[in-house]
């Protein structure tokens, strides 16, 4: 298979989460798209074929299948502009149906997706208590103004907001057991936030339920994260800027444009480069 390498959410000419898009007449066998998204080893591969006007699309991390991945969602569109040109391709998944929207920026591309609705609700106590342990964090290192709760933005996510820039990048965590918890709970990741502002945020992204110790750029988890600022009715102000990656040296940026319509789609959006 011809596989692209495209980071996504990139800072300018550096930076960004990679991932493996696959174009094709009709979607390969899923374990043949498993076996290629693991000879890819990044934490996603997107497999895309036509059917009728619409993209059929499946995600696989180097271990499973995802219902939805934000950042290669911007790797796809990327690579649907490369080969057709500036447009909106509509995108069928196992779980919804969305769009993504791309043109070309210099020598690099620019891609929005609009996500699945969104949806949050509070986490229990010992969900909270175990993830707290996972990373070694107290109690009080958490954000009271942004509760724990699990959110949803076409996959399933558990935030955790921390007060201080300091304990976020001292995250750290053993990545069998977080895979465990996580399988066990049905997250595909825990976002880690911190607020610098109210529309600027810095988070992490472990994503062991993949076998991958941390994403740099995660779509998914920012798209339902924005949904979950709305439905605190954080003053968001219409949209928020996240920094991901930086304390892995892959420095990423996301954008997300939030409605004031309840539960409905996020705009995530970002620039993305063709890697070597």
């Amino acid at each position: 298979m011809d596989v692209l390498k495209i980071a996504a959410f990139s800072d300018g000419n550096t930076g960004g989460n990679p991932a493996g898009v696959v174009i094709g007449e009709a979607l390969p066998g899923v374990a043949d798209m498993q076996r290629v998204a693991a000879e890819v080893g990044f934490s996603e591969t997107a497999f895309a074929a036509p059917e009728g006007d619409v993209w059929r699309v499946r995600y696989f991390s180097p271990e499973s299948e995802v219902p939805f991945c934000g950042h290669a969602t911007i790797a796809l569109g990327a690579a649907l502009v490369r080969k057709f040109g500036d447009g909106i391709f509509r995108l069928t998944l196992n779980r919804a149906d969305i769009t993504v929207e791309g043109f070309r920026d210099g020598a690099n591309f620019a891609a929005a997706l609009q996500s699945p609705p969104t949806r949050s609700r509070p986490a229990s106590a010992e969900l909270v208590g175990e993830a707290l342990a996972l990373f070694g964090y107290q109690p009080g290192d958490l954000d009271p103004a942004i509760p724990p709760a699990l959110i949803h933005g076409g996959a399933d996510h558990l935030v955790l907001a921390l007060k201080s820039r300091a304990a976020l990048a001292a995250m750290a965590y053993d990545l069998r057991k977080g895979q465990s918890f996580m399988r066990r709970e049905g997250l595909v990741t825990i976002l880690l936030a911190h607020a610098e502002t109210p529309r600027l945020f810095h988070t992490r992204n472990p994503f062991a339920s993949g076998g991958v110790y941390e994403d740099p750029a995660t779509g998914a988890a920012t798209a339902a994260f924005a949904g979950y600022l709305r439905d605190l009715g954080w003053p968001h102000g219409g949209a928020i800027d996240i920094v991901q990656g930086e304390d892995m040296g892959m420095r990423s940026r996301l954008h997300a444009d939030i409605s004031s319509a309840p539960g409905s789609s996020i705009r995530v959006s970002g620039t993305a480069r063709l890697m070597d």
